[in-house]
């Protein structure tokens, strides 16, 4: 086999798609990226035991056809080295000795076998499919990703609930402290169903659809899901089980309403949060009139912090607490100059919305209290 390609494009490619590969593999062929060569069309595939990433490139003089597993560390410091340029894949079909020539030299390794590499299952029968907006995808995983869980006693917040109607498509993601819930007019399903999205994926989709437009096609069963976008294909492994009722844990009718500009109140929480406890990273929020007093304080080291922040605010005088960089993780993903807190009281979850919604956007953080001492 033998074929030409721009240096630049094939290593952007490869990068892109390198992100799946994992750093300890049980199949040693998962350390390397599989190439299927079909007339000037090379397709490029990655994987690791649940995610793949396919894409395709366009190549020139091509010679032959064929499967070969190309060893992805090889590759990539290789090419990194090189300025832009043609370079030559000579490929012994049956050694699979690889050499790669370029302007002043060559490089030489050997592949391994093609039909090594693990296939991805076919969706059920039954499977679901839907089109959304790349932008839309994008802004949806954007809005929420953050708020994912570690915890290995409960998968399922481990990823994305992605919940979808014939009327909408709602994003959420939960740590069991904090939660997210992003829901989009502008993409919807043809029924009523739902899948969780590994983190995995989704940070290489939010790292992927940036550089896509037109739409993304979803297609999933209950454990695999199928995410086709105009220069790469993903296939993935969703997580089994059942996503708690997130809708359940949203307070309604909270009765006082903080309004306040988002970035006083993020650049506030960063330089007083450096002063509280970092076991607890408690922080209290004293809203009184049109003021919001930002205090923090350790005292096993007896350093303290507070600040004035202004707001709108109409209500009785309340002590809130929350972990400070909880609350900073929050307002730095609100899109809105100014955020909306919603409180009861002191021992209930409290809401932060944007005080605008982009179009088409209905936009929910809940964050739950601490306990003050005071």
């Amino acid at each position: 086999m033998k074929f030409i390609v721009s240096c630049n494009s094939l290593l952007s490619h490869l990068q892109t798609i390198g992100r799946v590969i994992a750093s300890k593999n049980s199949i040693p062929v998962l350390d390397c990226f599989l190439f299927d060569l079909k007339g000037n069309q090379l397709a490029i595939t990655a994987a690791d035991a649940e995610t793949r990433m396919s894409t395709t490139i366009e190549v020139n003089n091509t010679e032959g056809s064929g499967v070969f597993a190309v060893p992805s560390k090889n590759l990539l410091d290789a090419l990194k080295e090189l300025p832009e340029q043609p370079i030559t894949f000579s490929i012994n079909d049956d050694s699979l000795e690889i050499f790669i020539y370029y302007e002043n030299g060559k490089y030489n390794f050997v592949g391994l076998k093609g039909d090594e590499y693990p296939q991805p299952k076919p969706l059920k029968e039954d499977s679901v499919g839907l089109q959304i907006a790349a932008s839309v995808f994008l802004s949806g995983i954007s809005r929420t990703l953050f708020a994912t869980a570690d915890d290995e006693l409960r998968p399922v917040m481990n990823g994305l609930y992605l919940d979808i109607t014939a009327e909408d498509i709602t994003f959420v993601a939960s740590d069991g402290h904090k939660l997210v819930r992003c829901k989009t007019l502008a993409a919807k399903g043809t029924e009523r169903s739902s899948f969780i999205l590994p983190k995995k994926p989704a940070n290489l989709l939010k790292a992927i659809l940036p550089k896509e437009s037109g739409d993304v096609s979803i297609g999933f069963d209950d454990s695999n899901a199928y995410i086709t976008m105009e220069n790469f294909i993903l296939v993935c492994r969703l997580i089994e089980g059942r996503y708690p009722n997130y809708n359940g844990v949203i307070p309604t009718g909270n009765p006082y309403k903080v309004t306040v500009d988002r970035l006083m109140l993020f650049n506030a929480l960063k330089r007083v949060s450096v002063f509280s406890n970092p076991a607890s990273s408690l922080v209290k929020l004293g809203i009184s009139g049109n003021n919001i007093l930002v205090s923090a304080q350790d005292i096993d080291f007896s350093t303290s912090a507070e600040e004035t922040v202004p707001c709108v605010y109409d209500g009785e005088d309340m002590n809130i607490g929350f972990k400070g960089t909880y609350l900073i993780e929050i307002l730095n993903n609100i899109p809105s100059q100014e955020a909306v807190l919603e409180l009861a009281d002191p021992t209930r979850a409290g809401l932060v919305l944007p005080s605008e919604n982009e179009e088409g956007e209905d936009l929910l953080m809940l964050l739950m209290p601490m306990m003050l001492n005071d």
